[in-house]
């Protein structure tokens, strides 16, 4: 059948502007269909709902504060942490392997700690935080839309070998969330 297609330029010229227009055809089908075609879930906001900690996420989080507290008194001979001054007593509970990257408890009550300082410099509050992915303890600024997941900060980069610093974990969340802080009166 090649032998015959090609045998007259004529019939070959017919048979490939033939299958051009077809391809042009289902190209130009294609294009329309995803041009026409609804938005899909993902354009559509996602569903957020924030709410107040409740009394379990209160206990807990103490919970959480305390045992970082008890690790450092006990290890490193210190009370941890009431300032941004105590972040390298989080950075050495780390380094002196007193807490673990396997240690995902630990690392978020960590997180917690770390979380309370950002909220004490920032003005900002706890709060549960829900959407498609589940329910976060974060930190809100105000009633804006800008949020902090400080109690998995260092745990997730711990749990994948990351060891960037604590210091330079907060002073990451710090940063991206102070350009968003409203003014202060007389500044």
């Amino acid at each position: 059948m090649a032998s015959n297609l090609f045998s007259s330029p004529t019939r070959w010229i017919v048979t490939v502007l033939h299958h051009k227009s077809a391809c042009w055809l289902l190209c130009s089908m294609l294009l329309i269909t995803i041009i026409a075609r609804p938005p899909t879930a993902s354009a559509q906001p996602e569903e957020v709902i924030v709410s107040d900690l409740t009394p379990l996420d209160l206990q807990y989080m103490d919970r959480q504060r305390q045992l970082v507290d008890e690790l450092s008194r006990l290890h490193l001979g210190s009370s941890c942490c009431d300032s941004r001054a105590d972040l390298p007593l989080l950075q050495r509970m780390l380094d002196d392997n007193v807490v673990r990257g396997d240690q995902r408890l630990e690392l978020q009550a960590m997180g917690i700690v770390m979380g309370d300082l950002l909220a004490a410099e920032l003005s900002m509050r706890w709060v549960i935080y829900e959407d498609k992915y589940g329910r976060s303890r974060a930190l809100r600024l105000g009633d804006t839309d800008n949020y902090l997941f400080p109690v998995t900060m260092i745990s997730r980069r711990r749990e994948a070998a990351n060891l960037e610093s604590v210091e330079f974990i907060y002073d990451k969340a710090y940063s991206s969330i102070e350009a968003r802080l409203p003014p202060r009166p007389y500044q």
